[in-house]
């Protein structure tokens, strides 16, 4: 009997195929919406946390002032850091992987009759350890080196492109300000960062060379601290924050005069907000599948008030009212499923567009894609139950007289 009801509902959605398709409209429109809506936001949040992760593995940004001020450091009035302080932090606190004092200027760059602005970054190879860097090319800088504050320097993927092109950099000279330092190494490209930067855009020296050459002081701008993979992050910065208090003589009653940003939880502020944008979209974009179920709801009352006759034939025949309501609500259901599995696959194809044109990644999610079709399919019922209620109510003999 079910099998010989639902072609009977195929079949009148065949009778009227453009009718049909104006009918599902709004429904393919709602999940194609509701689907898009969110993958695209998931690959919004894992493409934030990836950038942020880019920053360094468990990395804590120790900054002088109260405030962060940007990728610069340095509040008004707080005194800056020394190398000692990094030097303190690596040996008196435990958990830590790798600690570098940085120190950073913007200058402009020549090499090869072309300059460029740049980021020119001052600090030791433990830089490359928290920032999670890696050498596409050439060498880190030697012991002796770092000592001496030689002219030496690694380039960003953009420098290289920029003063380079598809010239071989190594051994090559470029000048910074009023020094010309040699390049080592070359550093793999980053790209983007989770504030809009391209990390790629700096220079990388011995911060001795960068402070006896370039900005004439030991000032130290930021301390990066990359943890332990275990490590307890509380305990770290408990650790980290008693350390710096007594060696920046702070008193009890005192506040910090410096700041630490755990990029961890950073991350996790910045994808819970996505997140919310997301639900808060999806949201949005659900409210047309309500409205894709009026139109099935209006559409099957006008098929109902067309079949009259037809619905009287039926059960003046025997048939009982049962198989009249379940006849027009699976017609109901099969409209809204179809629509259903039309939106999934607009939706697949618009996320896989969009995400390539956001730089976002692609992220399936079947339980976002099995929810709203079940959804769409529950619209159907739901939206179709009380035209398929009216017309199993019929008066066979009223109906057989409808004209």
């Amino acid at each position: 009997m079910l099998l010989n009801t639902l072609l009977l509902a195929l079949r009148s959605i065949r009778r009227n195929l453009l009718r049909s398709f104006l009918t599902i409209l709004g429904i393919v429109i709602g999940v194609g919406a509701v689907i898009t809506m969110v993958t695209l936001g998931n690959g919004a949040t894992l493409a934030v946390q990836n950038q942020i992760s880019g920053l360094g593995t468990n990395l804590l940004q120790v900054r002088p002032g109260q405030r962060m001020m940007g990728p610069g450091g340095g509040g008004a009035g707080a005194p800056s850091f020394k190398e000692v302080d990094a030097e303190a932090i690596a040996t008196q606190i435990g958990g830590i992987a790798a600690v570098a004092p940085e120190a950073r200027t913007g200058s402009t760059v020549v090499a090869n009759g072309r300059n460029w602005t740049s980021s020119i970054i001052g600090s030791t190879n433990a830089w490359l350890v928290t920032g999670n860097w890696k050498l596409g090319q050439g060498r880190e800088f030697s012991d002796d080196e770092l000592r001496a504050g030689a002219a030496v320097c690694l380039i960003g993927e953009t420098v290289r492109r920029e003063l380079y092109g598809a010239r071989d950099v190594l051994g090559s000279q470029l000048r910074v300000k009023q020094i010309s330092c040699e390049v080592v190494g070359v550093l793999v490209s980053k790209g983007q960062g989770a504030f809009g930067n391209d990390q790629d855009d700096l220079v990388l020296m011995p911060i001795k060379t960068l402070q006896r050459r370039i900005t004439g002081n030991t000032r130290v701008n930021t301390v990066l601290v990359s943890m332990m993979d275990g490590s307890d992050p509380d305990r770290v910065k408990a650790s980290l924050t008693q350390l710096l208090r007594e060696r920046r003589k702070l008193a009890s009653t005192d506040e910090d005069n410096f700041n630490v940003l755990d990029t961890k939880q950073l991350a996790d502020t910045l994808s819970g907000t996505t997140k919310v944008m997301t639900m808060l979209l999806g949201a949005v974009a659900a409210v047309s599948l309500l409205v894709g179920g009026i139109g099935i709801m209006n559409i099957m009352l006008v098929s109902v008030t067309e079949r009259t006759r037809e619905i009287g034939l039926r059960l003046a025949i025997g048939a009982l009212e049962r198989e009249v309501l379940l006849q027009f609500l699976i017609e109901a259901v099969v409209l809204a499923s179809l629509g259903g599995v039309i939106g999934i696959v607009l939706a697949t194809g618009a996320s896989v567009g969009l995400s390539r044109l956001m730089d976002v990644p692609y992220l399936f999610n079947p339980g976002v894609n099995l929810l709203s079709f079940l959804f769409s399919a529950g619209i159907g019922v739901l939206f179709g139950y009380f035209p398929a209620r009216r017309a199993a109510r019929l008066d066979p003999i009223e109906a057989l007289r409808h004209e």
